[in-house]
C-alpha cells in the first residue's frame, strides 16, 4: 500500500487551474462529494501519495496491470469501468490537478442514511451471444478536431438526414455540423464562429449537442440546435437559487436559413430557451421531430426536447429533478410556431399533459418525466417512441415513452430503488408497495456488468438487408460492445431479452475496439432517410455503414 508523500500546493493559481482541469477532463466519471461511475476523490491525497495519484490519473490500465493493490480494488469495486489514459497532460497540468485535490476534505461518512449492501449483481442473467453477425464498411472518416490528437480525435455524435433531401448531416461536439457529399463531410455550420459565448468543454457531452431540421424545411429553411455556453452568458428561462453552483448553460436555438436549397448556410439565429445546470453532464443532449407525422396530424411540427437532470441528484440538490415545477431530467414537447411559453419564444401545445394542470406551477412543456440522461430519442415502424436514458452507477434502461408517464429517477434507477439520502450507488429491490409510486419501467435493461452507458440505437427499417428486419440495434458507449432487440419484445410492462450481436470488415470478425485501437470507443448509431443504419466510433472520427447481416 502507497504510503501518504506530503505535497504542498503551489499557489491559489494552481489550485484555480487544477479545478478547470478537473472539471474538464474527470467529472464525466468522479465527483467530489459521491461515487459516481469511478470514486469520490475528496481527501484521496490523504490517504494515498501524490505520485500515485498523478501516476494512475497518466494511465489507469497500466497501473492496474503492474498489479497495483489500491488501482485493482478501485477497479473490481467499480465494475471493471476502463479509465482511459490522460497521457497528453503535462506535468505542470497533473501538479495542477493534485493541488486541487489536496484543498478537498476527507469525508468519512458521505451519507445520511445506511440501507445496507445494495445488489450486488442487480441483474444476474448475462446477455446471451446470438449468432447475428453483422456485416460493415466504412462510409467517411471526420476532419480530426481534437487539440494535438487527444482521444476522441472527434466528438461526433448524431448522423440524421435532412427532410425531402435525404441529405446526410452529423455533428461534432467541438461546434461542427457536417453535412456529407459523396462521402466526404464538408462543413456547414460552425459554432465557434456563430457564437461568441460557446464552449465546448469541459464535460463528455458538452458542446454542440444536437440537431433537427423541420419537416418543412425545404419551405421555411428552420433548422434547430441546442449548444453549451460559459456560465452568466445571459439570463436563464430555467434556473434555481444563487447558492447553487451554475456550471454552464444550455441554449436551444432556431436557424432561419437563408436559401434551404443552396446546401451552403447563410442565416440568423433566434434563441428559445437557456437552462443553467449543476455540473457538466447530462444537458440537453437530443432534439427531435416525429417522423412519423405528417402535415395534418397532432404532433407535426412539434419539437422533442431531450434534457437530463444535469447531475443535480448525485451533486445533492434531487429537489430539482423529477417535479413537474422543475425542467431537468425531462422530455419536453414544444411548437416552436407558438409564442404562448412564459418567455413569449415558443408554443406549447394544447394537448401536452400538463398544459391544462391544476398546478400554477407546473411547467406545461414537460411531455414525460424521470430520466437522468434521456441522450437519444426515436419512433419506431408501429409508432411507438422509445428513449435511451444513460444510469448512474448499475443500471441502462431503454424507455417506452407515453405522455406524462414517470419513468422514475432519481428514486428509481432501471427497475430498482436508489436511495437519494444514501448511497447513490447502490440498488436495491422493489418495495412491496411499489405500485403508489406509479413508477413506468424500462421495456429493456442490463447493469453495469455487461456495460456502462447505452447509447440509442433505432430500428432498422431500410430494404438492403432482410435479416435486419424488425431489430431494434443499439450498444454501449464506452467499450462499443453491440446489442439488439427483437421489437415484437418490446412491450409496456415487460422486459425485453437482449442479445449481442458482432461485425465483420471485408469479411474478416472484428470488434470497434479494435478497430479504433483505443479501450474507449463512444459508440453512437444512426440512421439515413431510407432507415439504413450507421455505426459511429467518436474516439477515431470513423463512421461504417451497415451493408449486410445473417443469423
Amino acid at each position: 500500500m502507497n504510503i501518504k508523500v506530503s505535497y504542498q500546493p503551489i499557489d491559489s493559481l494552481s489550485i484555480a487551474k487544477g479545478q478547470v482541469l478537473f472539471t474538464q477532463n474527470c467529472t464525466g466519471c468522479h465527483q467530489i462529494r459521491v461515487d459516481g461511475i469511478g470514486p469520490r476523490l475528496s481527501g484521496i491525497t490523504s490517504v494515498t501519495s501524490t505520485a500515485w495519484v498523478k501516476k494512475f490519473i497518466k494511465n489507469s490500465q497500466d497501473v492496474i496491470a503492474a498489479g497495483d493493490e489500491r488501482a485493482t480494488q478501485v477497479f473490481l469495486t467499480y465494475k471493471k469501468a476502463v479509465m482511459p489514459s490522460y497521457n497528453h497532460l503535462q506535468e505542470t497540468e497533473l501538479n495542477a490537478i493534485v493541488d486541487y485535490l489536496s484543498t478537498t476534505t476527507p469525508i468519512k461518512n458521505n451519507f445520511k442514511k445506511n440501507y445496507g449492501e445494495g445488489l450486488k449483481n442487480p441483474i444476474p442473467e448475462p446477455i446471451e451471444v446470438s449468432n447475428l453477425v453483422v456485416d460493415i464498411k466504412q462510409f467517411t472518416q471526420f476532419p480530426l478536431s481534437s487539440e494535438g490528437g487527444k482521444y476522441p480525435l472527434t466528438r461526433i455524435t448524431k448522423l440524421a438526414s435532412q427532410p425531402s433531401t435525404g441529405q446526410i448531416f452529423v455533428n461534432d461536439l467541438r461546434g461542427k455540423l457536417y453535412k456529407i457529399e459523396g462521402n466526404v463531410p464538408v462543413a456547414y455550420l460552425d459554432f465557434a464562429q456563430l457564437m461568441p459565448n460557446f464552449i465546448q468543454t469541459p464535460g463528455l457531452a458538452t458542446g454542440f449537442g444536437s440537431f433537427a431540421f423541420h419537416p418543412d424545411f425545404l419551405n421555411n429553411g428552420l433548422l434547430y440546435t441546442t449548444h453549451s455556453e460559459k456560465t452568466g452568458s445571459a439570463k436563464a428561462d430555467f434556473a434555481y437559487a444563487d447558492s447553487i453552483k451554475v456550471s454552464l448553460q444550455w441554449v436551444l436555438s432556431e436557424w432561419k436559413i437563408d436559401n434551404p436549397a443552396s446546401g451552403v448556410f447563410s442565416g440568423k439565429s433566434r434563441e428559445m430557451m437557456r437552462v443553467n445546470v449543476v455540473s457538466v453532464i447530462h444537458g440537453m443532449q437530443e432534439i427531435t421531430f416525429n417522423p412519423k407525422a405528417k402535415k395534418g396530424d397532432d404532433d407535426y411540427g412539434l419539437l422533442y426536447i431531450g434534457i437530463g437532470d444535469g447531475g443535480a441528484a448525485e451533486n445533492g440538490y434531487v429537489f430539482l429533478t423529477n417535479k413537474e415545477e422543475q425542467i431537468w431530467g425531462k422530455i419536453l414537447r414544444i411548437d416552436p410556431s407558438g409564442r404562448n411559453s412564459k418567455n413569449a419564444k415558443y408554443g406549447i401545445p394544447a394537448n401536452n399533459h400538463y398544459a391544462k394542470s391544476t398546478n400554477k406551477k407546473a411547467l406545461r412543456e414537460i411531455y414525460a418525466s424521470g430520466f437522468r440522461n434521456p441522450h437519444r430519442i426515436m419512433w419506431t415502424s408501429k409508432g411507438d417512441m422509445l428513449t435511451a436514458n444513460i444510469g448512474h452507477g448499475n443500471i441502462e434502461s431503454l424507455y417506452k415513452i407515453e405522455a406524462g408517464r414517470n419513468y422514475g429517477w432519481p428514486i428509481r434507477e432501471g427497475k430498482f430503488v436508489i436511495h437519494t439520502d444514501g448511497d447513490m450507488y447502490k440498488v436495491y429491490p422493489l418495495p412491496a408497495n411499489d405500485k403508489i409510486f406509479n413508477v413506468t419501467y424500462p421495456v429493456a435493461t442490463f447493469d453495469h456488468d455487461e456495460a456502462k452507458a447505452i447509447t440509442g440505437g433505432y430500428e432498422y427499417t431500410g430494404n438492403l438487408i432482410p435479416a435486419l428486419k424488425s431489430k431494434y440495434l443499439f450498444g454501449d458507449i464506452p467499450s462499443g460492445r453491440l446489442f439488439y432487440l427483437d421489437m415484437a419484445d418490446l412491450k409496456q410492462g415487460q422486459t425485453a431479452k437482449i442479445k449481442e450481436w458482432k461485425l465483420t470488415l471485408d469479411g474478416k470478425i472484428e470488434t470497434l475496439r479494435n478497430l479504433c485501437g483505443n479501450d474507449r470507443i463512444d459508440l453512437h448509431f444512426g440512421i439515413d432517410a431510407q432507415g439504413e443504419m450507421y455505426i459511429m466510433t467518436k474516439a477515431d472520427g470513423n463512421v461504417y455503414q451497415i451493408v449486410g447481416a445473417k443469423e
